[in-house]
């Protein structure tokens, strides 16, 4: 590789880390951040201690799945950093924010979601959620979960997620 082409794989390698730590959820809403495990060809996220965390706290989940490399999760993102003095007491209220932090490069097939000793496939979890829409791997995804992982309402994927504060406080109270 030529000394340019170094310095050009060198600029976009810098580019996606940086992209990469800057995405996720506003450290305000004091997310539990999972990263994936199992390596390229396997990303589990592991729910379990959110799900432990709720119990504990009487707490709903808020489950939110990201992509580093998402212009549609940067842009849910900034709404709730813009947003947080409005929405903040909304969450915190009933809900644990727990932050799934995903690539664009991540194939559904390869996605599992872990709760205690249960590993699911994304598509498999998502049936066992109820969710029969036959629906791919979009982002940003969210997920509202009791403590127990039983699912408080289907909710809308992709872009345009909840965009307007009045339609992310109805969403955060529409299951009493």
């Amino acid at each position: 590789m030529s000394a340019a082409g170094r310095l050009l794989a060198a600029f976009w390698l810098a580019l996606a880390t940086t992209l990469a730590g800057a995405a996720g959820l506003p450290a305000a809403y004091d997310a539990i951040v999972v990263q994936p495990a199992g390596g390229p060809a396997r990303s589990e996220f592991d729910l379990t201690p959110a799900l432990n965390r709720a119990r504990a706290e009487n707490k709903r989940l808020y489950v939110y799945l990201g992509a580093n490399d998402c212009r549609y999760c940067r842009q849910y993102e900034a709404f709730l950093d813009k947003n947080a003095k409005e929405l903040l007491p909304h969450f915190r209220a009933k809900y644990l924010v727990v932050d799934l932090r995903s690539s664009l490069s991540v194939l559904a097939k390869d996605v599992y979601i872990r709760a205690g000793a249960s590993s699911l496939p994304y598509a498999e979890f998502q049936r066992s959620i109820g969710d029969e829409r036959a629906r791919q791997l979009i982002y940003p995804n969210v997920w509202l979960f009791d403590a127990d992982l039983k699912p408080l309402m289907q909710m809308p994927s992709g872009a345009g997620t909840f965009l307007t504060v009045p339609d992310q406080i109805e969403i955060l109270q529409l299951v009493q």
